[in-house]
């Protein structure tokens, strides 16, 4: 009884879909926010939602742009929910416009800033219609890629005759949290192993033409180096490029860690080109729907969850692992089988795909 009155009470408020709009801050043909957007899209489809993505092409002012031709649209046009992901700190000027506007908002992907903070305060205080927050716990990602690659750089007996491991470093950028909270792991891990030098760390901004370009100088400058440290799996590729070309070998010569959960990526875990991933965390996307879902039908996730989540959304992978994702691909996970709203016996989220080993607790 109680599951028909929720189908006949979701079917009533079906007839007019919410509708939410998505800021990303990357390109639509970059690998990792295609599939972040196609899997907030299974979401939306699963859920009833109207959902819309706007891309900013890595350029912060267009992402502040995209938010102010929202709220510049007539009341009728806009969308019921905005998702926010703050790339370069641009996250306190996005929640300001949609506060003027009143348009709800939910971020993800990356935390505030301090500084942003300081502007900001809580979700639902100063800012009422910032409704919360979900962010991974990249910190994690940063730090057990990085333990795996040592451990493994040690079982390959990779250290110099002082006993070294001789490792260089692609972040993403200096400023956007998730890079800087993957960067912290890196650095938490090293804390650990005072055995491991670190040469460098350069910047790549995410893209793979730059960290190849970066690796070819900083091989010719530590030509002893035997790890890489990859803020992503998309520099670590271009770092491998250029690493095969100097002769040395992806895998065998010089180990590389990176991070998403990319086909490329579950491949080169398998033939052992990459030696450490941590992925996942592209479904944030997806959960963040499932939460504003459950907020537009009355379940609101305050009450179970708080309003800033920080959840352990990577997972580390193996090679096997790595082939069970590949093998579960083509099956789109069902979204309504994680909502509150659509499930009261459940009590709280759990937001997690179980494949390969988890990154965290």
């Amino acid at each position: 009884m109680l599951v028909l009155l929720v189908a006949l009470l979701f079917g009533a408020a079906s007839a007019e879909a919410m509708s939410v709009r998505f800021i990303s801050p990357g390109h639509p043909e970059e690998t990792y926010w295609a599939d972040v957007s196609r899997a907030m899209q299974n979401a939306a489809d699963d859920l009833g939602i109207d959902l819309q993505v706007d891309y900013a092409g890595r350029d912060l002012l267009r992402e502040v742009d995209l938010v102010r031709d929202v709220v510049r649209q007539p009341l009728a046009a806009r969308p019921d929910y905005l998702i926010l992901a703050g790339e370069k700190r641009v996250l306190a000027q996005q929640l300001q416009l949609a506060e003027s506007a009143g348009i709800p908002a939910f971020v993800t992907f990356n935390a505030p800033s301090a500084e942003e903070r300081k502007q900001l305060g809580a979700p639902r205080e100063r800012f009422r219609h910032w409704l919360g927050s979900l962010i991974p716990q990249a910190e994690l990602a940063g730090y057990l890629t990085a333990k795996q690659l040592i451990d493994r750089a040690h079982r390959a007996g990779l250290a110099d005759a002082q006993g070294r491991l001789q490792l260089l470093a692609i972040g993403g950028d200096r400023v956007t949290d998730s890079s800087v909270r993957r960067n912290a792991g890196l650095k938490q891990a090293l804390d650990e192993h005072p055995e491991v030098l670190l040469h460098q760390m350069v910047y790549a901004e995410w893209r793979r033409d730059k960290a190849e370009g970066q690796m070819e100088h900083l091989l010719r400058r530590y030509p002893a180096t035997r790890l890489v440290w990859a803020g992503n799996d998309e520099m670590a590729f271009g770092a491998m490029a250029a690493t095969a070309r100097s002769g040395r070998t992806p895998g065998r010569d010089v180990l590389f860690s990176g991070i998403n959960a990319s086909t490329e990526a579950m491949h080169a875990v398998i033939d052992g080109r990459l030696t450490a991933l941590a992925g996942g965390h592209y479904l944030q996307g997806a959960w963040a729907l499932v939460m504003l879902h459950d907020y537009h039908h009355g379940r609101d996730f305050a009450d179970s969850e708080g309003l800033e989540m920080v959840r352990p959304l990577f997972r580390l992978f193996t090679p096997a692992g790595a082939r069970e994702f590949l093998r579960s691909q083509g099956r789109a996970l069902d979204f309504r089988r994680h909502s509150l709203a659509l499930n009261p016996q459940k009590q709280c989220y759990v937001f997690q795909v179980n494949y390969g080993q988890e990154a965290g607790g």
